[in-house]
């Protein structure tokens, strides 16, 4: 019998927002602000460029267009958000059945952390600036690409080392079956959400611990 999770961990795009957000909105906002962002940040972003090989600003845009799961684009991408989000011209989107698991999973009191191939900073805006306002005291912990690939199982070996359970008491909830199956290999209870309905675990988050 599967045992009660006391841990839970959330992909974002696709389960707890929409990858439209990510894809339509924040790429293209990176995109058309980074240039200007370097220029205006010399001295923050010079620790992120020295990292990027080649022309760090023309490789950094091939690396948007790419959606390519590096770190440095991811830093920069997350630095150039929080200016929009503080500014008011971004806001998170997260599904409506998002704060709702998020409240009662608290009441369960099982604590809830996000794992996302975006930055750790990107995660935190996105919840702390959603349209359903503050979601971050909700949330206990974040993990991004600095703690490996999120299709290796290696990564959810230091995550569950990171949170102090055994694997099999954290229960991982992606849209993506290759991170499920690299969850599960390192002994995770994973769920596929498929918001259209077709053939995953679940097509909500009202359906994880009901």
């Amino acid at each position: 019998m599967t045992p009660q999770p006391k841990a839970i961990l959330l992909d974002i795009e696709g389960t707890t927002s929409s990858i439209a957000f990510v894809a339509e909105t924040l790429f293209p906002y990176a995109r058309a602000h980074l240039a200007d962002f370097v220029a205006r940040h010399p001295q923050e972003t010079a620790p992120i460029l020295a990292q990027v090989p080649g022309d760090p600003v023309e490789t950094l845009l091939r690396w948007i267009d790419d959606d390519a799961k590096e770190t440095p684009l991811k830093t920069l991408q997350g630095m150039i958000w929080a200016e929009g989000y503080a500014k008011g011209e971004l806001k998170g989107h997260v599904y409506p059945d998002t704060p709702e698991a998020l409240v009662r999973w608290r009441e369960l009191g099982v604590p809830v952390n996000i794992y996302s191939s975006g930055s750790v900073e990107a995660q935190k805006l996105i919840f702390g600036c959603s349209v359903a306002g503050n979601l971050t005291p909700l949330l206990s912990g974040y993990f991004d690409t600095t703690t490996g690939p999120k299709r290796e199982a290696e990564s959810y070996t230091k995550i569950a080392a990171a949170l102090d359970l055994p694997p099999a008491e954290i229960l991982f909830v992606s849209d993506i079956q290759p991170e499920i199956d690299a969850a599960r290999a390192a002994g995770m209870q994973a769920l596929l959400i498929d918001r259209e309905g077709g053939a995953g675990d679940v097509a909500t988050l009202a359906e994880v611990l009901p």
